[in-house]
């Protein structure tokens, strides 16, 4: 028996994949960007540290199992550096893997029924939710098995392989959206309308450097429709969306009003979308919900006559009530979301004994144990205390939410994790009846790109500096009032003032005795921050901002001793930047070889996506080799007819518009899928006839390429 013997034919495929195109890299067969844009599809990602990556898996919902959290653990000794790091999109990442061992860390988890693929790079990503779905009382219907449905029928699907840039999806258990879907590309709320399921969705959302709110997209979506959707919604991104400048290239510029498509643009494109899709309904089978009873045993009745003071604060902060009337989930707050090996392995004996082998992982980088009997919570306090792991304040105020900074990562420019810690100590210290505060979040990123959330903070933090004579002095941008509100409406974080790194604790504490001192009683945070207003902040924390008295110390980053010099290098989300155009086409005559092979299995709408794809990358390639800009696959079609086609370059028997946008005109049918295939193949040889006219292949050094 194999060692691949036990994973699905598409795990097997990607690992014999990446083993070879590794080897064509190491061999110089293959350019360093275009393998790039490859392996991070599999989640291999460029670390901050020369010759080693970050292996990010793909876990929808968070969900592991504790034999899956074995294997991981496993795999951070063989290949990692000992460490679980688990991430605000409810994933897992490990550390310090060497490339060559990527396909041995890939092949592990496909065998025990996880993934990577599609982890990093300009592919659907990881889909969130929020970890209490399936147990939460007021959710009006479990979205678990949407989620899941989403996360298969977009693995590996030709739609989302090479769009220009990423897409995050999440869905929220109710309407308090725990999960933000507010600033996803597309977010989904449970809603039932006349006894019937369906979805208020969101679409456009998004963090980073420009944050949006996402836009109101339907009230109610029946569910049998999410994920034509979805499918129709990518296929308009992939064609329509920028590629070029890569900061522009998020759903949230295509769909902005000045700028873009506008909602209704938008929105109409992808009705246009419909007639190709190949499931104009796609139901969704979705398990009767059976209603635990397990006697009368409520929250109140759990704590009845307990003595231990300890316990007590953590039962209030971290056990949750499920909807299955007598169980209990326990929330494990992780700091910095960091697990060890030897405890990863506890952690998953402690589910074994007394949970539901159904882990989730939350989007502040703890664990929620789930279906616990009330007879057992303790049991599993005393069990995560034995291993450090029962503090209280699971997602409170003292419960910081921090990325991995410049510890690891190329776009860091000041720390994040030290300085939570420091948060983490002070606010126990000196507020510990603030310990208990869930409507007061701090996010720590360790640049704007928001992989901390901070701008979903109601205290947000992200890395900066500021210069100060000669010297450089590590600093935070301080951002207020994001996150949800009680009543469940969203909100960005406002910019307030950038303040030198080592004040931030400073900062932290005058925030809180402000609030405390002059808020209403009754005062939420945030309200309160609106209440104010932006400038009431920045000169309440403006001394603090005053460089004139630093010391020597506060030119020293969290953690470090010596003084802090910015070293921000190339983050890895962006497509190629370099290549020949007989390489392009090559790509183009892989998809029309994936279209055949798509065809001759039966599957209509896979083939039909490839082969348009064949056609737009053949027409890039001839673009691209006249010094014509490429930038959307729109912009492609049309100036390729325009440039190539009317000037009777590449003579046609119709328009090239005419012939590629059949794929949004004709249902996906064998008799179509077949006839668009013809019509690319000799599409395809025309522009390879005329590539071999030309001289000597040509060398694109442009971001041109990445559409």
């Amino acid at each position: 028996m194999s060692a691949l013997e036990g994973i699905t034919k598409a795990g097997q495929a990607d690992v014999e994949e990446l083993k070879a195109r590794i080897d064509k890299f190491k061999t110089g067969q293959e350019d360093e960007d275009r393998f790039k844009a490859f392996r991070l599809t599999r989640g291999v990602y460029g670390q901050r540290q020369f010759g080693v990556h970050m292996y990010r898996l793909k876990l929808p919902y968070g969900k592991i199992t504790a034999d899956q959290m074995r294997v991981v653990a496993d795999l951070s000794v063989n290949y990692g550096s000992s460490n679980l790091h688990l991430t605000t999109r409810q994933n897992i990442q490990l550390h310090y893997v060497k490339l060559e061992d990527s396909p041995l860390v890939y092949e592990a988890l496909e065998n025990c029924g996880l993934t990577s693929r599609e982890a990093c790079g300009n592919t659907v990503r990881n889909i969130t939710a929020s970890p209490y779905a399936g147990i939460d009382p007021r959710e009006p219907f479990n979205v678990v098995p949407y989620v899941d449905a989403t996360f298969q029928y977009f693995l590996r699907n030709p739609i989302c392989q090479d769009m220009g840039r990423k897409i995050k999806i999440a869905f929220a258990s109710n309407d308090e959206d725990i999960a933000f879907t507010y600033m996803h590309d597309f977010g989904f709320t449970p809603v039932v309308k006349d006894g019937q399921r369906g979805f208020k969705v969101l679409v456009g959302g998004g963090l980073g450097a420009q944050a949006f709110m996402a836009q109101l997209a339907y009230d109610f979506l029946p569910v049998d429709q999410l994920i034509p959707f979805i499918e129709a919604s990518l296929r308009v991104f992939d064609r329509y969306g920028e590629r070029e400048r890569r900061h522009k290239a998020r759903l949230k510029f295509l769909i902005e009003p000045k700028k873009g498509l506008g909602l209704d643009g938008f929105m109409d494109l992808v009705e246009e979308e419909r007639k190709s899709l190949p499931y104009h309904s796609f139901p969704i089978e979705a398990p009767s919900e059976e209603e635990v009873v397990n006697g009368d045993v409520n929250f109140e009745k759990l704590l009845e006559g307990e003595e231990d003071q300890d316990f007590l604060v953590w039962a209030g902060t971290n056990v949750f009530e499920q909807k299955q009337k007598g169980l209990f989930a326990v929330k494990v707050k992780i700091p910095l979301g960091d697990i060890k090996p030897d405890k990863a392995n506890q952690l998953a004996d402690i589910v074994d004994k007394y949970a539901d082998e159904d882990i989730r992982i939350t989007v502040n980088q703890g664990l929620l144990f789930r279906n616990i009997q009330p007879e057992n919570v303790k049991k599993v306090y005393e069990e995560l205390k034995k291993i450090n792991f029962s503090e209280a304040g699971f997602d409170t105020l003292a419960d910081v939410t921090a990325c991995p900074g410049t510890d690891t990562c190329n776009l860091g420019v000041t720390n994040s994790t030290a300085v939570s810690l420091e948060l983490e100590k002070m606010i126990k210290a000196e507020y510990p009846h603030l310990i208990d505060e869930s409507l007061i979040k701090i996010k720590i990123s360790g640049c704007m790109n928001s992989c901390g959330q901070h701008m979903v903070g109601n205290i947000g933090f992200h890395g900066s500096s500021i210069k100060v004579g000669e010297k450089v002095c590590p600093a935070q941008q301080v951002v207020l009032g994001g996150g949800v509100d009680p009543d469940g409406k969203g909100y960005i974080a406002e910019k307030v003032i950038k303040l030198p790194t080592k004040r931030i604790l400073d900062c932290v504490r005058w925030l809180l005795n402000d609030f405390e001192q002059n808020s209403d009683d009754n005062d939420y945070f945030n309200a309160y921050v609106r209440k104010q207003g932006k400038m009431y902040f920045y000169e309440l924390l403006k001394p603090l901002a005053d460089t004139t008295t630093l010391k020597d110390s506060d030119f020293q980053d969290w953690g470090k001793e010596a003084d802090f010099i910015p070293e921000i290098g190339v983050g890895e989300c962006a497509g190629v930047m370099m290549d020949l155009v007989g390489t392009i086409l090559g790509d183009a005559q892989d998809r029309y070889q994936s279209a055949q092979v798509a065809f001759e299995n039966g599957n209509w709408a896979n083939a039909i996506y490839y082969t348009y794809n064949a056609m737009v990358i053949g027409a890039k390639a001839t673009l691209l080799g006249r010094d014509i800009q490429c930038n959307t696959h729109i912009g492609i079609i049309e100036d390729f007819e325009k440039k190539i086609q009317a000037e009777g370059l590449i003579q046609l028997d119709d328009a090239f518009s005419n012939i590629v946008l059949q794929i949004n005109k004709n249902e996906p049918t064998k008799e179509f899928a077949e006839a668009y295939l013809k019509q690319a193949k000799a599409i395809c040889s025309k522009i390879v006839d005329f590539r071999n006219a030309e001289s000597e292949d040509k060398l694109v050094i442009s971001n041109f390429y990445k559409a």
